[in-house]
Parts: C-alpha cells; structure tokens; sequence
C-alpha cells in the first residue's frame, strides 16, 4: 500500500473532523442568539399545526358542520368565538395555518430561485447583461408590489383559468403564489449580485478559469456554493414577506373564498362587519397568528444573516 492510500483514510476523518467541529461552533453560536431560538420555537409549532391541523381541531369546519351561532364570543366550547356563519375560529385559524405557510413557502421558492439566477449571471457576466438585469430589477423595486399584484392577478387569472389546479391547489391561489414571486425577487437577485461581485474576484475562481472550467460551471460549482449562506438568510426573510404579502392580497379579495387562508379570514371579517359589531375574536386570530409568523421569520433571518455572515452584523 502506497503512502497516499495510508494517508487517505487519515486525511478523511480530519476533514470530518474540522466539518463537525465547525457544526458544533455553528450550533453554540446559534444558541446564544435568544432571538433566533426564539423564533425558531415559535415557527416550529405553526409548522407543526400546518403539517398537520386535522391532530388538533379535527376537519375544517364550513357552513354545513359549524358548530355553533352566528358571532359567539369565545367560551368553553369554542375558546376562539366563531364566525358569521357558526364555525369555530379555532379551527379556521389553524387549517389557515397551511394555506397561509403553503403558498409563502411556494412563493418563497419562485422569488428565491428567480432572484438568485439573475444576481449569479448579472454579478458573473457583468457588462451589458448586468446593466439590462439590473434596469429590469430597479423596474420591479420601484413598483409597489400591492399594485402591480392587482394589476398581475386578473391577467394570470384569464391566462390560467379560474378553475385550473396544480399539485391540489385552486387557481385563485396560484395567482397569489405568482405574483408575490413575481414581485419579490428583486431585492434578492440585488443582495446576491453583491455577494457574487467580491466572490468572482478571489483566486479560486480565476484558478478556474485558468484550468478551462466554463463560464456556467464557474457559476455552478464555485459561484453558488460560495453565496449560499447568503441565499439561506435571504429565503427565511422573504418567506416572512411573502406571508405578510398574501396576507395582504387576500384581505383586499383576491384570495380563494373556499380556502381559510389568514387573509382570507380577515377579509371575511370586514365584510361580515365584525369591526363595527365588535366581534374582535373574529379578527384577532387570524391577525396574531400573522404576526407571530412574520415575527418569527424575521428574528431567525438576522440572527441567520449575522451568523452566517459576520460582516453584516458589525454594520448593524
């Protein structure tokens, strides 16, 4: 056996070794953020209650099975009151909880990916790309999203159809997923555009280029890799916005009257007059829960962003 087959093995485990000392430091770390711990707490128990609302308060409630009178404050039997139409806001909360989180994490994934193709080729290409991309992305950072969503959502909607489904999902609720996609990636392909704009300039990437390695491989294996932390930091806050953001939409009408979403409960509420007839259990469930989540997103995306990378904490 050779040295360097002795070696290997050797050579392994001390790369192992650094990996999970390096995964401990990042643990301790994070642990001493009490707000990340914080957040992490509060979202791991709306995950759980989205992952599975039916554990808790049985199947959703609707006209047909409500429970109880129209606009009953909370009691025993229904700790949240119910609605106009004698469903039990405890229930509707909570299966509101999946549609909510669903279409954030669907939407989340559109603008992530969206934002991080066009920040790695416009940081990576740079020259006319980069200006174009950018002008294009200025396009979009400067129109309000709320206006361009009522703008978008009518015309996706007559393109798709309004009975369409994808994956079970209705297409009133694909429209949100799109335009809040649509919409958001801007700052990001900006943040990552940054980020690539340092990176491509260290050795490891010009060593590359030396060696023949393609543009789009460059991109790929050293590019990528290298502002993932970032991406990571950039999806848990814009999760929190695309949340906020459906929000938003539905409580302006243009959510699914069929799927509880939090928007869409507040949406019912000002429409049934529960502000005016002081039914405040009608709008409090829903609209904590939208807090709490939005809260939470965004404690774990800064203290993610100050963990992972150190340098935008000493700017705060």
């Amino acid at each position: 056996m050779t040295v360097t087959g002795i070696l290997g093995p050797e050579a392994d485990l001390e790369q192992l070794s650094r990996r999970g000392r390096r995964v401990r430091d990042f643990l301790g770390r994070a642990l001493r953020r009490k707000d990340g711990v914080v957040g992490v707490a509060i979202l791991a128990v709306f995950a759980v209650l989205a992952i599975a609302p039916e554990l808790f308060v049985g199947q959703l409630e609707t006209v047909v099975s409500a429970t109880g009178k129209a606009l009953d404050p909370p009691s025993l039997q229904h700790l949240f009151g119910t609605d106009e139409t004698g469903r039990d806001m405890l229930n509707l909360t909570i299966h509101g909880a999946r549609i909510s989180m669903a279409i954030g994490l669907m939407a989340t994934l559109i603008t992530i990916v969206i934002g991080t193709l066009v920040g790695i080729l416009s940081g990576y290409a740079g020259g006319v790309l980069d200006n174009v991309l950018m002008r294009i992305s200025d396009f979009f950072l400067v129109l309000p999203t709320i206006v361009l969503a009522l703008i978008l959502a009518p015309i996706i909607l007559d393109i798709i159809g309004p009975q369409a489904e994808f994956l079970g999902i209705r297409a009133t609720l694909l429209v949100i997923v799109v335009v809040i996609g649509l919409t958001s990636w801007a700052t990001t392909a900006r943040v990552i555009r940054s980020q690539v704009l340092s990176v491509k300039e260290r050795m490891f990437v010009d060593r590359a280029r030396v060696i023949g390695s393609s543009s789009l491989r460059i991109m790929w294996r050293h590019i990528l890799p290298n502002v993932m932390n970032l991406i990571v930091a950039q999806a848990v806050l814009t999760f929190a916005t695309a949340v906020f953001t459906e929000t938003t939409l539905a409580f302006i009408g243009l959510g699914d009257p069929s799927a509880p979403s939090w928007g869409e409960l507040l949406n019912s509420a000002q429409s049934s007059g529960a502000p005016g007839l002081g039914a405040w259990w009608y709008i409090a469930p829903p609209a904590v829960a939208v807090v709490l989540v939005v809260l939470s997103f965004t404690l774990v995306g800064n203290a993610l962003d100050d963990l992972l990378n150190p340098k935008s904490g000493a700017r705060r």
